[in-house]
């Protein structure tokens, strides 16, 4: 059974309202837990936010039957404060057993309450809420936020940014090797459950594969002399090692769905075809690039095994020339609130979908937007009109020295305010990836990694909100430290 939270009062416990925080403590979980309990003290924010929490954790199991589990409220706690701070789930658990503020936030004191926070426990829990669900709970935050600083919303920044997956750098050669692994691993536990051979060296026959694929990449980073026939050779030797196996991989499927399957050999059966299919994809790719030398569009090619969504960008970054995860947009206030977080569809492109999102944005705001800015990379003729549709001053650069020049030579003094101010977002971001842990997405699977943008969105939101509640009790504390303009106190 579940509760939103522990009503009962417990000996040794302090009430959330009355939990005291270190205002001279610079930590990040310092404004997170001010702004947790200021959505305490409001049980219209609060039942809201836990009503959504209970639809998405109790969604297949009735609350009110079987063991006790975690309530509502801790689990909202927890997960704001894994992404607020940037942790790991162990981090995590060591927090909610020993860090007497979060405990009392969580409403546990030190006599009574939970102590065994297992991180499986926590990230099982965490897991259950749906990115809808957060995107909706980091709304109710900013507008609580705005409900304190009406003014924020008239101007927003507008920007995006690659969040990477949690992958390795994607050769053919080494994903091929990862659906071996996989489909060998496979191939032997099936073999196993129905008491047939053949599978006996899964472990040899994997070792060999690896060994040519060592031998690809070590030719490949030396290159040298003959450099194309050595690197053709060792492929065509590697895909006949892969076709062999993954026919061997497919005809043990068929034996097995002809002796008749239960529910885990029915499992392995489709976890064994997945993978076959996909080591099947990126053999087709290497052949085409390496051994008929063809030039194999990104539409084509397959960058990881397991986080098959991810996608390969070349955005000019001098750091990062190319990158491999997926596009978010993010729409910043001018408070710091993140009152929009989109992920791009794997072929989309901003300027493709940066005016449905604005309309989106400014109808959830109720029209409130006046001025928006923009870099050049959402330019484009339409998008010009459509913006000013949507919002008063849209200041949107053209690409190109000659063209910007001349746009700013006769623009009007808030499209020029609006392009000074632009740059700031760039903070926004860098908060999202070193605090919030947008740099890289640890989670699996497009859901996954679509609940841990918002989660992260949600974290930078309730961080803000801390900032601006502890600057109002006290300008000059440690924990409310910003060097933003005076708006946001």
């Amino acid at each position: 059974m579940r509760k939103a939270m522990d009503r009962q009062q417990r000996m040794g416990c302090t009430p959330i309202l009355e939990v005291a925080l270190n205002h001279n403590c610079r930590d990040e979980i310092i404004p997170i837990l001010c702004a947790l309990r200021h959505v305490y003290s409001r049980p219209e924010v609060r039942d809201e936010i836990l009503r959504a929490v209970a639809a998405d954790v109790s969604r297949k199991t009735s609350r009110r039957r079987g063991r006790r589990g975690m309530d509502y409220w801790p689990i909202l706690v927890l997960a704001a404060v894994r992404q607020g701070c940037n942790l790991n789930y162990d981090k995590l658990q060591d927090l909610a057993e020993q860090h007497r503020a979060l405990r009392a936030i969580m409403g546990f004191g030190d006599w009574d309450g939970e102590d065994d926070f297992d991180w499986r426990r926590i990230r099982d829990n965490v897991a259950r809420i749906s990115p809808e669900t957060m995107e909706r709970i980091s709304h109710l935050i900013v507008a609580e936020g705005h409900r304190l600083v009406p003014e924020a919303v008239r101007s927003v920044r507008v920007d995006s940014f690659v969040v990477e997956t949690n992958i390795h750098y994607p050769s053919e050669s080494s994903l091929i090797c990862d659906g071996l692994r996989k489909v060998l691993g496979c191939a032997a536990s099936l073999a196993e459950a129905l008491g047939v051979g053949g599978w006996r060296q899964h472990r040899h026959l994997y070792r060999k594969v690896k060994r040519l694929v060592r031998e690809v990449e070590r030719v490949a980073a030396r290159k040298g002399a003959g450099y194309q026939q050595r690197i053709q050779s060792l492929y065509r030797r590697l895909l006949d090692e892969a076709n062999t196996l993954l026919d061997r991989a497919e005809s043990l499927q068929q034996e097995a769905f002809a002796h008749g399957c239960d529910l885990d050999v029915l499992a392995l059966i489709a976890e064994m075809k997945t993978f076959v299919g996909r080591t099947r994809q990126v053999c087709s790719t290497a052949r085409r690039r390496v051994l008929d030398g063809e030039v194999v569009p990104n539409s084509d090619k397959l960058f990881s095994v397991f986080e098959t969504h991810t996608q390969l960008y070349k955005r000019g970054k001098a750091a990062e020339p190319v990158q491999f995860g997926r596009l978010v947009m993010v729409v910043e206030d001018a408070v710091g609130f993140i009152i929009h977080c989109h992920l791009l569809p794997r072929d989309g492109s901003d300027r493709d979908t940066v005016v449905e999102q604005m309309r989106r944005v400014q109808q959830r705001m109720k029209d409130r937007i006046e001025r928006a800015s923009f870099d050049c990379g959402f330019h484009s003729p339409q998008n010009q009109q459509d913006l000013l549709a949507i919002i008063t001053c849209p200041c949107v650069p053209m690409p190109g020295p000659h063209q910007s020049a001349q746009q700013e030579k006769d623009a009007s003094v808030e499209f020029l305010a609006a392009r000074q101010s632009h740059p700031g977002i760039e903070s926004a971001i860098g908060a999202l990836q070193t605090g919030n842990g947008m740099k890289r997405c640890r989670d699996r699977g497009e859901k996954g990694f679509s609940r841990y943008l918002q989660l992260a969105t949600l974290g930078r939101n309730l961080h803000v909100l801390g900032k601006l509640l502890l600057a109002r009790e006290d300008a000059d504390c440690k924990a409310a430290e910003s060097r933003r303009k005076k708006i946001a106190a």
